[in-house]
């Protein structure tokens, strides 16, 4: 029987989720991006080649695999060209591939200078946007007041709207920050030039899904970011302005919640966060920067830096209640290989208390972690492809995870590369 699985990150992004969706993507028909905009990075590495994609699902690296944007998803025109392009010249077919909900909301210049132009306001408030004027196309969806994909059909409409949605986002730009304003007609030209290159690829994104599965086969659903950027469920305001949750899935597609089949939760071996908020396990000394280093820690989207720590469990359990994880992939548990002494956080402490759950994100930054500790090993775990062939203390450690959360660990990532994965159980033959 057709299963439709839900790839989520349990953390704050960057958990690795592309390289798993690339990875069962072999055994589905279509792979539906549900959220999040090109302010999203997934990483994909294929026998040594390096792919990072922004908007297309990372199935599309598997040939015969329909790929499709929701309209959770928000959508730059000129993003999705560049990454369009840069995979056809790479000999990746596209266009014959690729589907697009006509709700997505379009992601133009004025939300991007509205984007920075409230950071820098900001100034030691920011919030650590990419910049990429993500919140801002979100913000315009919630007002009623986006253009969204489907309108790009109708043109004399489309630049009647556009240019009452330019002048009400100039007068903010001009008056309350003091910045310049967009250029109408500079929107309206670029955007009108790429339509061209977009409006074969609209569709009726939930009756395409249920046809799908009408014909018995299976779809994955990718998800970006990671559980506490979520806008709802996040460290707010220190997350993104999508639902990254499981949820998503399917406010984001279409699909009704009681056809989503299965939850895969992405976890590193270790936590990590880009940007601004808090981060309870964060380590600031050599244990910290040899994370960083060993495991190439800087974001995808904006090559920023990524800060670096201990596991903490007390964060991945809440991930697993809020999207009813079913079991978890651990990724770049290589990264350990060597480290003597291994901690995972269990509970914080604060204000005199010791805390399993933690439902106020807000006093997380006044949370000390408590710890337990555990034997690293010397042996290296880097391309491991079977379970029995991890040292005994990695497979302890796992396995302590596993305790701890209450779930399965179906697969283990062991490198960057699509082959360097420990598959213990496929979630499509469960």
């Amino acid at each position: 029987m057709a299963k439709s699985v839900v790839i989520i990150g349990c953390q704050w992004g960057d958990e690795g989720k592309g390289k798993l969706v690339d990875l069962l993507t072999d055994r589905v028909s279509a792979v539906v991006r549900f959220q999040g905009g090109h302010n999203a990075g997934h990483t994909l590495v294929i026998r040594g080649r390096k792919i990072i994609l922004h908007l297309i699902p990372s199935g599309i690296l598997r040939e015969d695999v329909l790929c499709v944007i929701g309209n959770g998803v928000v959508i730059s025109p000129s993003a999705l060209m560049e990454e369009i392009k840069m995979l056809e010249q790479q000999g990746i077919l596209v266009k014959g591939r690729l589907k697009i909900s006509s709700a997505c909301p379009l992601v133009l210049l004025y939300h991007v200078a509205l984007d920075r132009a409230r950071e820098a306001a900001r100034c030691k408030q920011a919030i650590g946007t990419t910049g990429r004027g993500i919140g801002p196309a979100y913000e315009d969806k919630i007002a009623r007041r986006a253009l969204r994909v489907g309108d790009l059909l109708d043109e004399s409409n489309f630049t009647a709207n556009l240019r009452e949605i330019v002048d009400y986002h100039n007068f903010i730009l001009r008056e309350y920050y003091r910045v310049e304003p967009v250029n109408y007609d500079q929107v309206l030209e670029q955007t009108l030039e790429l339509r061209s290159n977009i409006d074969h690829l609209i569709t009726d994104v939930p009756m395409l899904l249920a046809q799908i599965r009408q014909q018995n086969k299976n779809i994955l659903f990718e998800g970006a970011q990671g559980a506490f950027l979520d806008i709802d469920h996040g460290t707010y305001p220190y997350v993104t302005s999508s639902n990254t949750t499981a949820g998503g899935a399917s406010t984001g597609s279409g699909v009704g919640p009681l056809h989503l089949d299965y939850v895969l939760g992405i976890t590193k071996a270790y936590t990590t966060r880009v940007g601004y908020g808090p981060f309870p396990t964060e380590l600031k000394d050599d244990i910290g920067i040899h994370l960083a280093k060993r495991g190439q820690e800087f974001g995808a989207t904006t090559n920023r830096p990524r800060r670096c720590g201990w596991l903490d469990l007390v964060a991945l359990r809440r991930a697993i209640t809020i999207s009813s994880v079913s079991s978890l992939c651990v990724t770049k548990l290589d990264v350990l290989d060597g480290i003597e002494s291994l901690h995972i956080c269990i509970a914080y402490y604060y204000n005199g208390q010791r805390f399993d759950l933690l439902s106020d994100s807000k006093i997380l930054d006044r949370c000390e972690p408590i710890y337990i500790e555990l034997p690293g090993w010397q042996e290296i775990t880097a391309g491991i492809t079977e379970y029995d062939q991890l040292p005994h203390n990695a497979r302890s450690y796992l396995q302590k995870i596993e305790e701890l959360c209450g779930i399965p660990i179906d697969i283990v990532s062991t490198g960057a590369d699509r082959e360097q994965t420990v598959v213990l159980r496929d979630p499509f033959a469960i």
